[in-house]
């Protein structure tokens, strides 16, 4: 009896062991995904700095050596430079900084960053066609009009058929 009892005994703190254990393994789990958390706090503010911007205006500077790129806004002067992700666009056609000219009208979309303007896309506008030659053609075209044709004169009743055809 008393080698039951001890028996007992010992596999009762056996398993009293065994659950502190698991309990000081999972209390322990928590302190590491808090650490998770607070790196993911981190890169969200970092993240946060980070303002995406647009602005639609005519190109003043261009210095394709440099990858820069300055528009005059609505709100003054804004200065973006590009990198290799920079996309340049005409319409659907692929371009490059290069071909950006000094009058065209851009739609720039770009990221300020610690005080940084990145562009991340440049759209370039299509020059809308000049009023001056329309109407010169319009002039032109008037004259080289042909003359109306005399009215036909009318056409001559139809004669009825007769009823037994």
């Amino acid at each position: 009896m008393k080698k039951t009892i001890a028996i007992v005994l010992s596999l009762v703190l056996m398993f009293a062991f065994t659950a502190v254990t698991f309990a000081a393994e999972k209390a322990a789990a928590p302190a590491e995904k808090a650490a998770a958390p607070a790196e993911k706090a981190v890169k969200a503010e970092k993240a946060a700095k980070v303002v995406k911007k647009s602005v639609t205006a005519e190109v003043t500077a261009v210095d394709a050596k440099a990858n820069t790129l300055t528009v005059k806004g609505k709100k003054g002067d804004v200065t973006v430079s590009a990198d290799d992700k920079t996309s340049v666009m005409a319409g659907k056609d692929k371009k490059t900084l290069a071909d950006v000219k000094v009058g065209d009208k851009v739609t720039v979309k770009y990221t300020e960053a610690d005080g940084k303007n990145v562009a991340t896309k440049v759209s370039i506008m299509a020059a809308p066609a000049k009023k001056e030659t329309k109407k010169v053609e319009k002039k032109e075209a008037a004259p080289a009009a042909p003359a109306a044709a005399p009215a036909a004169a009318p056409a001559a009743p139809a004669k009825k058929k007769a009823a037994g055809y």
